[in-house]
């Protein structure tokens, strides 16, 4: 079978396999965040904690929660890899330096879990497992939480309250993220995966003869890490490592892994706002756009600036061989376009328009269908300046879902369509203005004075648009592993995670406050295929408006060159 019809194939399982578990998992997770019982585990950690569970929280309150567990969070996984040589199982690996501990710290804490380090050679058991795999699984629940607030925004009239953060946090932990981990790491174990706690080095026969492999709990942090939209591996090599996944079956159900909940999250906002068209209509523009770059990313890859290279195999180069070009794409597509960052193929060596694509996929916001919780979010952010966009048109108050949007809506909507891109274009130029930091630009983009060439500049602007959208995903050129390239990297995921967070409480809490209004026949239907168009192209002049001067100075120039 030819790789084209393979990958068809893959899109196709894919696109079913989603579309299955759209109602189950939507459903339940609705359930989860609306249901008034609790189980008898979780009454035992809010016991412990001290919390109590009926006690809803203003936004403020719920912000300050997740400061609070993130905080820690840091502090412990810092802490953690600083004395990794003492612990046990470290296998006899040396401690973190402080401004990588640092980087990864905030990495893992923020979802994004760039790694400016080589896994295999950096960590041991107890680091990857009680350390970075406890952040994938709370990070990845923190964003779920956040955006059942701005839901609940929606929903709930004259009041301050949103719910209460140690309770949502708690249910998708045990209900959500643990069952569907445990389940899916036995699947992957049973086709291949390793998942190993004996000698970290196992010797495999290979063709080139015997060679001494790390192999780990790969199985289970694999789950966790594209389930969650985290993306931080075991291995360098990601995905595309045969330890992690050795198959193209699991090629499919890794990519699964990494989408389903995006996807199924918009039938939950359905599901709690009562009516499962806004869902449909907020799904339907996620599925457009993931597609559209799929098609586009594809063609360009393996076309290859030219048939005659593409004849010549030249568009493999970077790309697992096990997969070929198209289930490369369809990894590349989805990654990018969640926070995951796992790669299964090598960014750098994409065509300038294939790595302009990934990186034009961030720079979108992750919304289609973006990370846990935040992907949803932000795309309800962005039909929220719809509305006001065709209120403005119309000389009519804008409306969603029975709220008014005000000028103090619209300032928090504002806010937060403009703080990403303001910590990417911000550190790119700062990278790029200190004449030291642009060395961490591989040697071959550099010119004979010392500047980048198109794609250095690619490299720069791909880091930090990875970093800001809390992606993770690198072009691989690039030599992060400096004091100040860590340091900057950790404050841009910092603030390119908890900035927009305080615009969507905040927007939730001033949501929950308003009385409903009633629809009239002036109320625009947002539960339609032209709100979805318009929707659409709202989402790509913001972004098309907001990259585009930089995208110019990158893979544009590169690709027209």
């Amino acid at each position: 079978m030819s790789d084209t019809w393979a990958g068809l194939l893959q899109v196709a399982a894919l696109v079913l396999l989603l579309a299955v578990s759209y109602r189950p998992l939507g459903d339940y997770m609705a359930h989860i965040l609306t249901t008034k019982k609790h189980s008898r585990v979780e009454k035992v950690l809010y016991k412990t904690m001290g919390v109590d569970p009926e006690a809803d929280q203003t936004w403020g309150t719920y912000l300050r929660s997740v400061f609070a567990i993130s905080a820690v969070g840091v502090l412990l996984l810092y802490t953690l890899l600083r004395v990794q040589h003492h612990l046990m199982m470290a296998l006899g690996m040396p401690k973190v330096n402080a401004d990588l501990a640092y980087n990864t710290a905030a990495s893992f804490v923020t979802n994004t879990n760039w790694q400016n380090y080589s896994g295999e050679n950096t960590l041991g058991y107890v680091a990857q497992a009680t350390g970075l795999a406890v952040q994938n699984f709370v990070s990845a629940s923190v964003g779920i939480a956040v955006v059942a607030t701005l839901i609940r925004g929606f929903t709930r009239n004259r009041t301050d309250r949103l719910g209460n953060f140690w309770v949502d946090l708690t249910r998708v932990l045990i209900r959500l993220m643990l069952p569907f981990s445990i389940v899916f790491a036995v699947i992957l174990v049973a086709c291949g995966t390793v998942q190993s706690l004996g000698d970290h080095m196992t010797v495999v026969h290979t063709i080139n003869g015997n060679q001494s492999l790390y192999t780990g709990g790969t199985a289970s942090q694999e789950v966790i890490k594209l389930l969650g939209t985290n993306g931080g591996g075991i291995f360098n090599a990601n995905s595309s490592h045969p330890f992690e996944n050795p198959t193209a079956f699991t090629n499919l159900i890794e990519i699964y892994l990494l989408l389903v909940i995006g996807f199924a999250l918009p039938r939950t906002f359905g599901k709690m706002v009562g009516s499962h068209k806004q869902g449909y209509t907020i799904v339907s523009v996620m599925a457009i756009i993931w597609l559209g770059s799929l098609i586009f990313s594809t063609f360009f890859e393996v076309h290859h600036h030219g048939i005659n290279l593409a004849d010549g195999h030249a568009a493999l180069e970077g790309k697992e061989s096990r997969f070929g070009i198209p289930a490369s794409t369809l990894f590349m597509t989805s990654t990018t376009l969640t926070s995951t960052g796992a790669v299964n193929s090598w960014h750098d060596s994409y065509s300038p328009f294939g790595g302009g694509a990934a990186m034009f996929n961030m720079m979108l916001g992750e919304i289609a269908p973006g990370g846990t919780g935040s992907g949803l979010y932000g795309i309800l952010i962005l039909a929220i300046v719809t509305v006001f966009i065709a209120g403005l048109m119309v000389g009519r108050t804008p409306e969603y879902l029975g709220k008014k949007i005000r000028p103090t809506e619209m300032k928090y909507a504002a806010l937060y369509i403009l703080t990403t891109p303001a910590v990417v274009l911000v550190f790119t130029g700062l990278a790029m203005a200190l004449k030291g930091e642009t060395a961490s630009i591989s040697s071959g983009n550099l010119g004979p004075n010392g500047s980048p060439s198109p794609h250095g500049f690619s490299e720069v602007l791909y880091a930090f648009t990875s970093m800001g959208n809390n992606n993770g995903s690198a072009f691989g050129g690039l030599s992060g592993n400096t004091h100040w390239w860590n340091t900057a990297g950790a404050l841009a995921m910092m603030f390119g995670r908890f900035l927009p967070m305080i615009w969507v409480l905040a927007l939730a809490g001033s949501l929950a406050k308003q009385k409903p209004v009633p629809e009239t026949e002036g109320t625009l239907k947002t539960a339609s295929p032209l709100f979805a168009g318009m929707l659409l192209g709202t989402i790509l002049l913001v972004v098309g408006l907001t990259y585009f001067p930089a995208l110019s100075l990158g893979p544009l120039a590169e690709g027209l060159h």
